[in-house]
């Protein structure tokens, strides 16, 4: 059998009085897109921060490709492989679309000039910047120096994506990336979501829009009350039975909480 390439066991999360993740278990399976669905306050979003160093959890473990990892911040994450892009996109509107690709961990020219120096090595991140770009087929940015204030929302989001399938080597998760979009811009980056995950690498999708949960997930995630409820297979269920899930107007078969 397959072995998750991110799994997580009797994950607490506590808030004061408040408990947002209630020993919650999670699996995430080599080459797949998981969607994570659950009403507002279910705890998802603790949920994702405690898989991208974002949070510490107070109690359970989290295991990448079979080892335990404990990250302390999301720069741990990162260097793991994980990158996360959020609904705010943590984007610099004012920067160009190169810089923002490479924020944090920008390239330096060889040699002294980059060592004492410190200069950028510029036209490499450009370079690189745009390849990523091509490779997702976003072709319609065509200056690679262009301000990322001046895109649309659907561009925005494809950097988003680009910036994270370029440094994500093992794992991207996506917090509602179609949340604030259009139509036709919400089909595009879905596009953009199944050309990803054709590359191998899987995805974590947490969104409130059922329709492009059915059509991208492989597996979809019901979380519920701070934990884990079940986990469905879009084939074979109805988007009505995930929605009775979510909302507790049903309760599914004990035999779907596992992985």
């Amino acid at each position: 059998m397959t072995q998750p390439i991110l799994k997580a066991r009797n994950l607490v999360k506590r808030y004061g009085r408040v408990t947002a993740l209630d020993h919650c278990d999670f699996e995430l399976m080599p080459g797949e897109i998981l969607a994570v669905i659950g009403d507002n306050g279910a705890g998802k979003s603790t949920l994702i921060k405690a898989l991208s160093g974002a949070v510490i959890p107070d109690e359970g473990t989290v295991e990448l490709d079979g080892k335990p990892i404990r990250f302390q911040s999301p720069i741990d994450a990162r260097e793991a492989g994980i990158e996360t892009v959020y609904q705010t996109l943590a984007m610099s509107p004012a920067l160009s679309i190169a810089d923002n690709m490479f924020m944090g961990r920008e390239l330096r020219k060889p040699g002294w000039r980059g060592q004492i120096l410190r200069q950028l090595d510029r036209a490499r991140m450009e370079a690189m910047a745009r390849e990523k770009l091509n490779e997702l087929g976003l072709m319609t940015i065509q200056n690679i120096n262009q301000a990322v204030e001046t895109l649309s929302g659907g561009q925005r989001q494809g950097v988003a994506v680009a910036r994270a399938a370029a440094f994500g080597s093992k794992v991207i998760i996506l917090d509602e990336p179609t949340a604030a979009l259009g139509v036709k811009e919400s089909r595009r980056v879905l596009e953009l979501i199944q050309d990803v995950r054709s590359r191998g690498i899987p995805i974590i999708l947490i969104s409130h829009n059922m329709p492009h949960v059915f059509e991208v997930a492989d597996r979809i995630h019901v979380h519920r009350l701070g934990k884990r409820l079940c986990v469905i297979d879009p084939k074979q269920h109805e988007m009505s039975d995930a929605v009775a899930y979510m909302t507790g107007a049903k309760d599914p078969d004990p035999a779907l909480n596992a992985a």
